[in-house]
């Protein structure tokens, strides 16, 4: 099956099987088969996650399988997107999730580790954004990835999978990721238009998240350019557009970067 960049899946009559491909260290989205699992079982029943299985491991490598969903990638009404990840924060997280990167101070910790693993990224960080923005107090369950592709449209509603990387965070970073031009790149072919953002925000149930995205979008653009510098180190030359658009979106900005 078509789906995300890590791991390989198929479909099996009814059922999805994910075989889990070995950590290969990815700066920014962790692959643990094990947070999986906690998520699939803490949510079922919910609709916003697939229903899972069974679990197992062969050859050495770890495995999943959950009830096939008939639906297709996100492609429109971002403001549902926005609704369900509202939905999710308010969740109870199961047992055992790390903690998420919180706050402008820990982002560019996180930035400097990434830039660390990269042969020509030093440009990026004078790219730094000024100022600082507090952790959020009350770090609640994050999907960690929610791109266009782990977002299955079905009977008019969505479901989330690829849970390989939710944290115990900030609220913010889900509305980032989603919001990403890289990513939507990446998975719809184009970034959101400047209405289809505003339409993201503003179904949002939460206005404190949104200002706190607001505050913190300069830090989720310049981590974003260097994740995608990275991915371009490691020979993904699609993510060269993907770093543009992130530079100019951190540009419109931040002083910093102009």
């Amino acid at each position: 099956m078509a789906g995300g960049r890590s791991n390989h899946v198929w479909r099996a009559g009814a059922v999805v099987i994910k075989l889990y491909a070995a950590d290969a260290g990815n700066p920014l989205f962790a692959n643990d088969p094990a947070r999986e699992r906690a998520v699939l079982a803490a949510l079922s029943g919910t609709g916003m996650v697939p229903p899972l299985v069974q679990a197992g491991t062969f050859a050495g490598r770890q495995w999943l399988s959950y009830a096939h969903i008939n639906g297709q990638p996100w492609r429109q009404a971002p403001g549902h997107v926005a609704q369900v990840l509202g939905r999710l924060h308010d969740c109870a997280p199961p047992a055992g999730l790390p903690p998420g990167v919180n706050g402008s101070l820990a982002l560019e910790a996180q930035v400097a580790g990434i830039l660390r693993q990269c042969r020509d990224g030093h440009w990026l960080t004078d790219l730094r954004p000024l100022g600082r923005v507090p952790p959020v107090p009350q770090p609640v369950l994050i999907h960690g990835d929610p791109v266009p592709g782990n977002l299955l449209a079905h009977d008019g509603t969505l479901t989330l999978i690829d849970w390989q990387c939710p944290q115990i965070g900030d609220p913010a970073e889900d509305l980032a990721l989603f919001l990403s031009p890289a990513m939507q790149l990446t998975y719809r072919g184009a970034p959101l238009s400047r209405s289809e953002e505003d339409a993201f925000l503003q179904a949002y149930p939460d206005p404190r998240i949104v200002g706190r995205y607001l505050a913190l979008r300069p830090w989720y653009h310049w981590r974003m350019a260097a994740y995608c510098q990275w991915r371009m180190e490691q020979g993904s030359g699609a993510d060269r557009q993907a770093l543009a658009l992130e530079c100019a979106a951190l540009q419109s900005i931040s002083p910093r970067a102009a």
